[in-house]
């Protein structure tokens, strides 16, 4: 899913006033983290190593309540900060002391604690709140899903703020210690390993930990009546995959595509690597939304992508992803395409290995469906700009380009660039230019032009066929011959809405695309 859920404007005004310092040598954070795309995202002033979530949840009512601990340390002497949250708060404590904190903007709660906090020191804030998530809206519109049984925060490129206070960019990743309690017979599942469960009194609670480094919107919420199964792969990662029971006819085909994550993550180790995280896994719950999304350890899936059969390619899309996205995340959202190029190659990569297309062939395709007058050719995947951040560009473009890389270095050094640059840049963040200028290092190749070309600018470039490719091959690829629809085409068109979800105003915006 993906775009922006705030308006580029909305802080545009207030990120230009001058704040003054509520003490000596001290300053507000700003109410950004500085994404030009997003300018309300995130905040500044301050990065959190940790999230603690405690969390009670109603699924008859919606009603949500929780404690939110943060671990953060302040980057600057800060007399102020912002966090991104859209519930009604009761009491903010920071350092143990009560805080004054007041709701602006869209979705901003400044808090001013009773000390201004040095630099470089580690402060602990207590958030406590309570609210119905569904009924937070932004530009008329809500991150969490109600379901039948309960209720789904998952989108992009923000939900954190429906269900829990945060630092919500890319940029500030984290851990994270989930704990919900939900009435007992209804199950919640989140990000990474489930620690520990335990019923009393009518509620069940559980504890589930995320151990690597996190992007907000990464983190996921499903509360409902699952149906569950669980494994451990030959290296000993946790496997959980859950279902709503309620799924109907899409149940079998959800089912048997979910169920081969653990193939899929062992094929992509050997495309992309080590898997970087401690668990793996997905969950479909009974939504009416169409897109998927890499929450982090366990991807999101809407029942709809399983409408025509089983889709294992959504399936390599959103867990490629667990690498190019999540443990390597974006530094601005302008860099989607070290995102989204990746996991639409990678579902290229996947038909290749079951013969159904290779990659070349695809490439070839999805070059040929457009004219070069067509409206596709003037999006740029390396800066699209935030309206079209998750246009089909930036996938089928973007990947073309991966090819046309591919083609220029070979398969030797195109293959051990897909594999260091997420072991390189495991659990941080980057730029589309970082990746350009890795792959130059790593193939010894100029390389500036071809990305320049391909990502930057605007119109069709050419597309040579591989550079080792016979006179026969090439014959074939000319202009003149009309290339065969690989057979793997349909179903991974099938998952251009992987990243599309239905807005109130009924505008697609997605992710998984």
């Amino acid at each position: 899913m993906h775009r922006k859920v705030i308006a580029p404007s909305v802080l545009a005004a207030s990120l230009l006033l001058v704040i003054p310092a509520s003490a000596a040598g001290s300053a507000a954070g700003a109410p950004g983290i500085g994404d030009p795309y997003y300018p309300a995202s995130g905040n500044g002033g301050y990065d959190v190593s940790h999230y603690d979530l405690r969390l009670k949840y109603q699924p008859k009512t919606d009603l949500l309540e929780g404690t939110a601990t943060l671990l953060a340390t302040a980057t600057q002497d800060l007399s102020r900060f912002n966090l991104d949250f859209g519930l009604k708060v009761s009491e903010v404590r920071v350092n143990g002391a009560k805080a004054k904190f007041a709701a602006s903007g869209a979705h901003e709660l400044e808090v001013t604690p009773a000390q201004a906090l040095p630099k470089g020191r580690q402060a602990t804030v207590v958030v406590k709140y309570a609210g119905k998530p569904s009924e937070f809206k932004v530009d008329g519109w809500s991150a969490w899903q109600r379901t039948p049984d309960g209720g789904v925060a998952a989108q992009e490129p923000d939900a954190a703020a429906w269900w829990f206070p945060s630092n919500d960019h890319p940029l500030d990743k984290a851990t994270f210690d989930i704990s919900v309690n939900v009435p007992d017979g209804t199950q919640a599942i989140s990000n990474g390993v489930l620690q520990s469960q335990s019923s009393r009194l009518g509620w069940t609670r559980y504890n589930w930990r995320s151990n690597k480094p996190q992007a907000t919107y990464l983190a996921t919420l499903a509360v409902g009546k699952f149906d569950i199964t669980t494994d451990k792969t030959a290296s000993g990662l946790h496997v959980l995959n859950a279902y709503s029971k309620d799924l109907g006819d899409n149940a079998g085909a959800a089912r048997a595509s979910v169920e081969r994550t653990a193939e899929v993550t062992e094929w992509l180790e050997g495309v992309f690597g080590p898997y970087p995280f401690n668990a793996l896994g997905g969950y479909v719950p009974n939504v009416p939304s169409g897109f998927a999304l890499e929450t982090q350890t366990r991807p999101f899936y809407s029942p709809r992508q399983f409408a025509n059969g089983s889709n294992v390619s959504v399936v390599v899309h959103e867990m490629a992803h667990q690498w190019y996205g999540d443990s390597v995340s974006v530094d601005g959202w302008k860099d989607i395409w070290i995102n989204e190029g990746f996991a639409r190659y990678s579902q290229w990569l996947w038909s290749e290995k079951e013969g159904e297309g290779t990659a070349q062939e695809l490439a070839e395709w999805a070059y040929g469906l457009r004219a070069a007058d067509d409206p596709f050719w003037q999006v740029k995947p390396g800066d699209p700009g935030p309206d079209n951040q998750f246009h089909l560009a930036v996938y089928d473009r973007g990947a073309i380009a991966l090819q046309a890389l591919r083609n220029e270095i070979g398969d030797e050094k195109f293959f051990a660039i897909l594999k260091g640059w997420p072991t390189e840049r495991a659990h941080g963040n980057a730029k589309v230019g970082d990746f350009v200028r890795y792959a130059e290092k790593a193939s010894g190749k100029p390389l500036a032009q071809l990305f320049e070309t391909w990502l930057y600018t605007p119109g069709k470039p050419s597309f040579a066929p591989p550079a080792g490719a016979s006179k026969d091959a090439r014959a074939l690829r000319a202009p003149a011959a009309k290339p065969v629809e690989p057979k793997s085409w349909k179903k991974i068109a099938a998952t251009d809405s992987v990243h599309e979800r239905e807005h109130g105003t009924g505008h697609g915006h997605g992710h998984g695309r």
